[in-house]
């Protein structure tokens, strides 16, 4: 028996998974996130051991038997938040978290001291990364500053509840800009330009290796035979890239959920930071991942539903099982700015091209085609690093929109994979990372991907017209820009 804990933003999720690979039992925990001010993300480290306890304890209630022969754990989490500790291992101040953007000053005081940043990091400095946040600490709470010794990613100060160890894996690791990504090693360059040395950091295994044991006095609350091993896990894309299979070079997935991922697996690192892809270590030995991330995906849609006071689905049903060509408006989905490849936090949402006679089905398209022209931007960056991208496996709640695949599978003009039902995302992921570390198995053999269950091919007769349209839909980004692009961002 295997157990994959998952930190997420708004709940912590543990799943229960047999030698077979069947989920036995789930159970989850809601998170609350803190605002003081506007663009700040804040939460409480110790909400997430509570939560964790509280999932273990009802995993065990209801699967005593099955919970007592647990041989692995494996932990996936949100990543980039600083969860700063002192000399005792307790929190300073709440953890601020991957989508707080008060450090974007920040970003270009690291990337002056760090000529080199780019290079050995293979990202943009952004705000959601961990390095600007500490910057931010030194100016604006140095006394927080200097009681700080170590800092943790939100899973690994989980980890830190569960087996006393200070320890985090590479693919978290490479998100936080103190790693040196194609060594997979902490840089001892990037950590002095944040005042930190090697001290603060904590030791890296790769996601697949253990990490250390749960606690005896643990392992008895939760009934388990013997302390089980607990695996280095992975953030939270590349732990569910184990889980959906995405582990083989070229193997790739799309997320469509309310953010939005593009996430392929490599060879090798392969930095591309003038279109803001992120480059980042693999959950598994000898791999490395890249994505373009879009910040306003299914969100797109939610916003569009709340603001009509529709339902999504009925929105969507009005188009039909079929559309006959692009729609004549432009959506813009830059509702709260854009990563990949824009870099660009004040971008901001539009549609264009509205004319008398338009209805609210030609706007639901638009909408839909703007979150897929999105997401052809990212495709078009991984290709200028290299990458090439044949099909993709589709994950997240918009997917479960036939149209919106149809649709994104023309506009890719790239085959996606649906797979029969299940939870194959970060918990299910770290499950598996977890019976690595316990077994040894070779991680290949055992991260590959779940049965498909239908493969939504591009419209032949679409193909063609999405690329024309995408093409204008490009050059439209001026218009959702309120100012110049941030420093060292590109134009797309």
């Amino acid at each position: 028996m295997y157990l994959g804990i998952d930190v997420g933003t708004s709940s912590v999720k543990a799943v229960l998974v047999d030698g077979n690979e069947r989920i036995l039992g789930s159970a989850s925990e809601a998170l609350d996130v803190t605002r003081p001010h506007p663009g700040w993300s804040e939460q409480e480290p110790e909400a997430w051991v509570r939560a964790c306890e509280r999932t273990l304890d009802a995993l065990t209630a209801a699967h005593r038997t099955e919970m007592a022969a647990v041989e692995g754990i494996g932990l996936s989490g949100q990543m980039h938040g600083a969860t700063l500790l002192d000399g005792q291992d307790r929190p300073l101040r709440p953890a601020i978290l991957w989508n707080d953007g008060r450090s974007e000053a920040e970003c270009h005081i690291l990337e002056e001291r760090c000529p080199r940043l780019r290079d050995i990091a293979g990202n943009i400095a952004m705000p959601g990364f961990t390095a600007p946040k500490l910057l931010w600490l030194a100016k604006h709470e140095p006394d927080t500053f200097a009681k700080v010794r170590k800092v943790l990613l939100p899973k690994d100060y989980l980890r830190l509840f569960l087996t006393g160890e200070h320890v985090s894996d590479m693919s978290d690791a490479a998100g936080t800009l103190w790693l040196d990504v194609a060594k997979r090693a902490w840089s001892d360059e990037l950590l002095a330009a944040t005042g930190l040395t090697r001290e603060h950091m904590p030791r890296l295994v790769e996601g697949s290796q253990a990490s250390g044991r749960l606690r005896p006095e643990l392992a008895r609350r939760w009934g388990m035979a013997r302390p089980p091993v607990v695996a280095g896990g992975g953030g939270d894309n590349a732990a569910s890239a184990v889980g959906i299979g995405a582990v083989r070079p070229g193997s790739a997935f799309v997320s469509l959920g309310t953010s939005g991922v593009l996430f392929v697996s490599n060879a090798r690192f392969s930095p591309n930071t003038a279109g803001a892809v992120h480059a980042f270590c693999h959950a598994v030995p000898g791999l490395w991942h890249q994505m373009g991330v879009i910040l306003s995906a299914a969100a797109s849609m939610e916003w569009f539903s709340a603001l009509l006071g529709i339902p999504a689905p009925e929105l969507t049903a009005e188009l039909g099982a079929r559309v006959s060509g692009p729609s004549p408006v432009k959506f813009l989905p830059y509702l709260s700015g854009e990563r990949t490849p824009h870099n660009d936090a004040s971008a901001r949402g539009a549609f264009v091209g509205l004319a008398h006679g338009q209805g609210r089905a030609a706007l639901t398209q638009a909408v839909m085609e703007g979150v897929a022209f999105a997401f052809a931007d990212c495709l078009r960056v991984l290709s200028e690093a290299g990458t090439e991208v044949a099909r993709a496996s589709a994950v997240g709640g918009g997917s479960r929109s036939q149209l919106w695949l149809k649709i994104l599978a023309s506009v890719l003009n790239r085959p996606l994979d649906l797979h029969a039902e299940g939870d194959f995302g970060g918990a299910f992921g770290a499950a598996r990372l977890g019976r690595l570390a316990a077994t040894g198995e070779d991680p290949l053999a055992l991260a590959v991907p779940p049965p498909v269950a239908q493969v939504v091919e591009p419209d032949a007769a679409l193909v063609p017209q999405y690329a024309q349209a995408y093409e204008r839909w490009r050059e439209l980004y001026g218009l959702a820009s309120l100012h110049s692009a941030a420093p060292g961002a590109t134009r797309g």
